[in-house]
């Protein structure tokens, strides 16, 4: 099928740059673009779609998060990390079963792909239950079952979740066209023990796998870690050969300029959750500082239980703000930069060499926002106005591999109504 998408305003990528076209076309065929113009191709489409009114970008990247965490949404609000997870989070985790992660991430996935997330990364368990609803959905997903160990006694071997993880990614990597990738993770220094993560780091490697994990998010996190090994956290997993394996590190809140250093010889991605990083009071990663270095830095929203919602267009809002203000200087994160960190820099760090940008060759991940909505009027520059004006809630379509996800309010890949069923069952299951 080809499809001609008309009319539209479009931020095509020119040369690694934003190009503003107005009024103009973006052929589909397939699920490959196959031409961006201001004049309509000579090519005969099968269908033409009126865009008219529509501004068309790259679909968004969502490089962090544990989707059934929706589930949690406003439980243990206004504690600090390790309160908010080890007394609030974990107890009522532990009550989940296999159907009401299933129900939490379907969930999930309606409330991102209605924002226009094209792709996202999650850590999460029962993680064969998200890959079968990713395919359902059509959406793009890196997905994997997080490493802890909590007995410093434990053998490798004898770790059911490495076991999990290496069986997930020999059953579903490249999965459904190569949409579903699956990665190595390990959730984090502090919920692990050296010998157990040296060894699952190798076969990490051994295996050509891309390795998630959370890094310095908070002060005493890193602090702590200096103190049990004489090193930080960075340091810590470098020496034990995770960032052998392309590695995505989420928060990065508290590391040093070494660490950075060690990030940016290892070509570590990070992923910035501004959201999720001031609502607990985590502190403010050095993003400017990391991205004048050359670190590769995306965007995430973490899970709902921390931020509370999984809106990239709330992401990308607060991380081009709260580091001018923090450094008193306007134009320290352009939005051009911010645009890139919430599309083609994620799809760096998911390993997806077709997907990021809208150009001719280039995957039909594509959102449209709808510029007649009044906070969207005028439109003098594309850029700012979806860094500073547009919501989650002004996306009309989203398109994956040149389907149609959801359009105007109605998802056409899931059942929202049975969705909605099924979550109120899984509370009431969880919480009585």
């Amino acid at each position: 099928m080809r499809t001609l998408l008309k009319n539209c305003d479009i931020l095509a990528t020119v040369n690694g740059d934003f190009r503003w076209i107005q009024n103009g076309f973006l052929g589909i065929d397939g699920s490959v673009i196959d031409y961006i113009g201001e004049e309509k191709p000579a090519a005969a489409y099968d269908n033409e779609k009126d865009m008219a009114g529509k501004l068309l970008a790259p679909g968004l990247i969502n490089c962090h998060g544990h989707t059934p965490m929706v589930l949690l949404r406003g439980i243990g609000s206004d504690l600090p990390l390790h309160e908010w997870l080890f007394e609030k989070m974990i107890p009522v985790e532990d009550r989940f079963s296999a159907e009401d992660i299933r129900v939490g991430n379907l969930l999930a996935l309606l409330e991102m792909i209605a924002s226009g997330t094209t792709s996202y990364s999650d850590m999460y368990f029962e993680t064969q239950t998200a890959v079968e609803n990713a395919v359902a959905a059509g959406i793009r997903a890196n997905l994997c079952r997080p490493l802890q160990s909590f007995d410093a006694n434990e053998k490798y071997a004898d770790n059911f979740r490495v076991k999990q993880s290496i069986e997930l990614f020999r059953n579903y990597h490249g999965t459904a066209d190569g949409r579903i990738r699956i990665d190595f993770a390990i959730h984090a220094e502090y919920t692990s023990f050296p010998d157990i993560v040296e060894a699952y780091s190798a076969d990490c490697k051994a295996l050509g796998g891309r390795m998630h994990l959370h890094l310095s998010e908070t002060s005493r996190e890193h602090d702590e870690c200096i103190r049990k090994y004489g090193k930080t956290p960075a340091k810590w997993f470098s020496d034990l050969g995770t960032f052998d394996s392309p590695t995505a590190a989420a928060h990065c809140v508290a590391v040093s300029e070494d660490d950075m250093d060690i990030m940016k010889s290892k070509n570590v991605s990070v992923i910035h959750n501004p959201t999720s990083n001031l609502k607990l009071g985590s502190g403010f990663a050095p993003i400017p500082k990391m991205l004048d270095m050359g670190i590769n830095v995306t965007l995430g929203t973490d899970g709902a239980a921390s931020n509370n919602n999984l809106n990239m267009m709330e992401e990308m809002h607060l991380a081009s703000i709260m580091h001018n203000g923090y450094t008193h200087d306007p134009i320290l994160m352009k939005p051009a930069q911010i645009l890139k960190m919430a599309t083609a820099n994620g799809a760096r760090l998911q390993g997806r060499e077709d997907v990021g940008s809208l150009e001719p060759g280039m995957k039909a991940d594509i959102i449209a926002f709808d510029l007649d909505r009044p906070h969207l009027i005028p439109n003098f520059d594309p850029l700012a106005l979806l860094t500073y004006a547009a919501q989650g809630s002004d996306v009309c379509m989203t398109m994956v591999d040149g389907k149609i996800l959801y359009e105007n309010g109605e998802f056409l890949t899931l059942d929202e109504e049975k969705v909605r069923y099924e979550v109120k069952a899984a509370l009431k299951r969880i919480y009585g």
